[in-house]
């Protein structure tokens, strides 16, 4: 059960991760289609952002907890911006890496 667990949760990791990155790029996420009535709000995508933000946390707490790498997932500053948990402005600014390392595939 430990593979099929681990390979489990690195999908569901991958999930979140494209679910997060489609928010921060003010793309379609299921979460507009469970709050229509939302778009006309400018907070929208704050909350779009935030709920995102939060399913990769959590997603990341349980691969922790079940001993499972999920940084391998994520650049280097990436990871550093998910241990640190605080969605801040630079995380939202500079999640996509545009120097020397990863670079963003749209």
């Amino acid at each position: 059960m430990g593979k099929l667990t681990a390979d489990y949760l690195i999908s569901k990791l991958s999930d979140a991760k494209i679910h997060f990155e489609r928010a921060l790029d003010c793309k379609h996420t299921e979460f507009d289609d469970l709050y229509p009535y939302m778009i006309e709000h400018p907070q929208f995508f704050w909350y779009k952002r935030y709920v995102a933000w939060s399913e990769l946390l959590t997603i990341v707490k349980l691969a922790e907890e079940l001993e499972i790498d999920w940084k391998e997932q994520f650049s280097e500053k990436q990871s550093e911006y998910i241990a640190s948990r605080v969605m801040s402005s630079r995380v939202l600014d500079e999640w996509y890496e545009t120097n020397d390392s990863k670079e963003h595939v749209g």
